[in-house]
């Protein structure tokens, strides 16, 4: 794999550290509902609102871009019986991935524009904070409507404000643009307001894990949540200023 890759080397390192922390499990379990391996904004009830879009009689196929180490698949398959497919460009992540779930499972190690699958392939495809990753996002939305049966979901959970740029609306985003420009519709609910609630609960329980932290020698990724959640110290109409977040929902 390509080290030049963005983020590359610190999502290597993350993995690494999530597979082994006992602080950082007791970090997600308190500021994101359960232990997903979350490094973002993806807490249970976010990922607990894609589970309707899933046929639950065990027959689906659910895709999640940059699946990470597979825990959130893993949910989503303990809750529905789905077969799961993932893919992310982190070694260590696919390795973590294949050893946890074994079964009606597919792991890939590969990156956006690099992986493909055959057309009509999945019931529901999940990108939870990976299409910022994508080379040509517009190419990727397309390649994502090709793999979806018809009749299936793609869902997005969708940042503004780090790796994308803030615009003014939930209409006016890249990947809403992208969509209106091709006449595909969509369903889009603005989690703004819940994102930064999770941002204070992370920044808590982070403080509240300092020692555990520190007593495992990870005291340097106490100081990257702290780090992370510098926007905790602001009001939110100063967050919502700079920072938005939206589950966008396409009905192939």
């Amino acid at each position: 794999m390509n080290n030049d890759l963005l983020f590359y080397n610190e999502y290597e390192n993350f993995y690494s550290m999530a597979k082994a922390s006992s602080a950082f499990k007791h970090f997600c379990e308190k500021a994101f509902g359960k232990d997903l391996s979350q490094d973002g904004f993806s807490d249970i009830s976010q990922i607990d609102r894609i589970l309707p879009y899933i046929p639950s009689d065990g027959s689906a196929h659910v895709l999640d871009i940059g699946c990470g180490n597979g825990k959130a698949l893993g949910y989503i398959q303990a809750m529905t019986g789905a077969y799961i497919h993932g893919f992310d460009y982190s070694h260590n992540a696919i390795e973590t991935a294949r050893s946890l779930f074994p079964d009606r499972s597919e792991f890939i190690e590969g990156c956006i524009g690099e992986v493909d699958y055959p057309a009509e392939h999945f019931d529901a495809i999940v990108s939870m904070d990976s299409m910022y990753f994508a080379p040509d996002m517009a190419a990727f939305v397309e390649q994502i409507l090709k793999w979806l049966k018809k009749g299936g979901t793609f869902v997005a959970l969708y940042q503004e404000g780090d790796v994308m740029p803030k615009t003014e609306d939930k209409d006016t985003t890249v990947l809403a643009k992208i969509l209106a420009s091709r006449g595909i519709p969509y369903e889009c609910l603005d989690i703004t307001r819940e994102s930064y609630d999770l941002l204070l609960r992370k920044r808590s329980a982070a403080i509240s894990l300092k020692s555990e932290f520190s007593a495992e020698g990870n005291s340097d990724w106490y100081e990257m949540l702290l780090a992370q959640t510098e926007y905790a110290n602001r009001l939110y109409p100063e967050y919502s200023a700079e920072l938005a977040r939206y589950i966008y929902v396409v009905r192939n």
